[in-house]
């Protein structure tokens, strides 16, 4: 089992940033990747950052938010981020961790974190 908590959300001005930490716990699993999605009021979960797990770190991004978002990941601590630049109103929505791997019998699994709110307005 693994628990993903989430924080650094809030209200931001349009043109500010925020900076999203999530933290994973957890034994018996090993997570292969990390990312983060978001769903917007009356808006389909879109995939916004993603990072693998390995020593080279591939990084894919939604095109929305390609040079204003970085996801970077801490192995030490068990912890990606997600720092968020140039905020827009579009970019509000409640932004979640996902981590994916496999347990002991190499069985797949997606944990998700509780989300967490961002809200870009003036």
């Amino acid at each position: 089992q693994v628990q993903l908590v989430e924080s650094g959300g809030g209200l931001v001005q349009p043109g500010g940033s925020l900076r999203l930490s999530c933290v994973a716990s957890g034994s018996g699993f090993s997570i292969i990747a990390m990312g983060w999605y978001r769903q917007g009021p009356g808006k389909a979960g879109e995939l916004v950052a993603g990072i693998t797990s390995d020593r080279d770190r591939h990084t894919n991004y939604a095109d929305s938010v390609k040079g204003r978002f970085t996801i970077s990941r801490d192995n030490a601590k068990n912890t990606v981020y997600l720092q968020m630049n140039s905020l827009k109103p579009e970019d509000t929505a409640v932004y979640y961790c996902n981590a994916g791997g496999y347990d002991g019998n190499l069985n797949y699994s997606n944990y998700w974190g509780q989300g967490t709110q961002v809200t870009v307005s003036s």
